[in-house]
């Protein structure tokens, strides 16, 4: 496969053309990121918004979900959101962790919270947001962080779902992103 070979995508009104990237031989996905770029990241968080179930905090994991949260956030009017960190920090204190192994990261990972995290989330209404849900190992793990915290999950969003992502009942999310075959040709 040609190294510069592109998705052209349309979400939240904006073009985008994503560079599509091997996972194994079989499987190429088409690489989403908002990081720096502030026009994408402002129009799916308002996109999102307007799906969102009543919530009382938004939760995501480190690290592409961030900018997303922020945005949401402040569009609507909340000071607070909280991440999922992949490593415990000196500040943390209490932390609790789950492991998960995402399909864009070549080994598993740690997500944690720590114990102000958990009270944050106690009793609450929680929202999980994520750039994009594949296999929703990352969900996975958010989820479990979430209810070993005494949260109540009231919705799941993404901007995109992959592949069988897409199948979910349970998501929330703007558009859908297919996966590639070697050729850069669609499968699923």
């Amino acid at each position: 496969m040609s190294q510069d070979m592109f998705y052209r995508m349309k979400v939240a009104g904006l073009e985008r053309d994503l560079p599509i990237c091997r996972v194994t031989d079989d499987l190429y996905i088409g690489a989403f990121v908002i990081f720096g770029d502030v026009e994408l990241t402002e129009a799916c968080a308002r996109e999102l918004l307007k799906k969102a179930p009543e919530h009382d905090v938004m939760i995501t994991a480190e690290s592409k979900g961030i900018p997303l949260v922020y945005e949401m956030a402040k569009q609507a009017g909340e000071n607070h959101y909280l991440i999922a960190r992949k490593v415990p920090k000196l500040y943390m204190r209490g932390v609790f962790s789950t492991t998960v192994r995402s399909i864009t990261t070549a080994k598993e990972q740690t997500l944690c919270l720590d114990q102000q995290d958990a009270e944050d989330l106690k009793g609450r209404r929680v929202l999980i947001v994520d750039d994009v849900i594949s296999t929703g190992e990352s969900l996975k793990a958010l989820e479990a962080l979430v209810n070993q915290a005494g949260g109540n999950i009231v919705g799941r969003m993404a901007i995109l779902a992959e592949g069988d992502a897409q199948k979910r009942e349970d998501l929330i999310y703007l558009e859908k992103l297919p996966v590639f075959n070697k050729d850069g040709q669609v499968i699923g």
